[in-house]
């Protein structure tokens, strides 16, 4: 799978300042795209693009709150940085409640704010793996029959080829070619690591 280079998003109705910081971002190397307000950036906002987003707070039509919440109910996790000429603290404290990443207050030093776009941006990029692992591990489930996927929640639960064997009325060597089969479907060398993997999907 191709991966994609991390974008910075920033929506600010402040022309200029969009433009400084897009500029800004690309001498470091680091693509950026402005937006004027939230709905030209909805209507673009792509979510399997790994990026964060840098999102004015007060903005005419639709505020970084609003816009934020929109995201949220989507369910989309992408880091954003708020950033506000008005900035107090409880400001700062509902930025924070509505999952940002960071808030800054403008004007800005540049080389903090590049800093903090960074860790935003590797943040990104690790949600973007876990999920796409998390997307790759629900195929390859898809791939179980229904008795594999009873055996496989049976071996998630510790229990061993015997008891599995007792609890579903068939013989132990039935188990062990079930178990075998599993580990073929899912690509993995071990039951443990197996366990691990689906654990780590359920718990998510």
């Amino acid at each position: 799978m191709e991966t994609r280079k991390p974008i910075v998003y920033i929506v600010d109705d402040d022309k200029d300042l969009c433009s400084s910081l897009a500029w800004l971002l690309e001498s470091v190397s680091v693509p950026a795209q402005c937006f004027a307000g939230a709905e030209e950036f909805l209507r673009q906002y792509d979510p399997m693009q790994p990026a964060c987003l840098v999102l004015d707070v007060r903005m005419p039509e639709t505020s970084g709150f609003q816009l934020r919440d929109i995201l949220n109910q989507r369910g989309s996790t992408l880091p954003t940085i708020f950033v506000s000429a008005h900035g107090d603290i409880s400001m700062s404290v509902m930025a924070m409640k509505n999952g940002a990443l960071d808030f800054v207050e403008k004007p800005y030093n540049p080389q903090q704010m590049i800093d903090r776009i960074q860790t935003a941006l590797k943040y990104a990029v690790h949600a973007q793996a876990d999920q796409e692992q998390r997307q790759q591990l629900q195929g390859k489930l898809g791939l179980l029959t229904s008795r594999e996927r009873e055996v496989l929640m049976l071996m998630i639960d510790g229990k061993a080829s015997k008891v599995i064997a007792r609890e579903l009325g068939i013989s132990v060597r039935t188990v062990d070619v079930y178990r075998t089969k599993i580990k073929e479907k899912m690509g993995v060398t071990s039951i443990a690591i197996l366990v691990r993997e689906v654990l780590q999907l359920l718990a998510n």
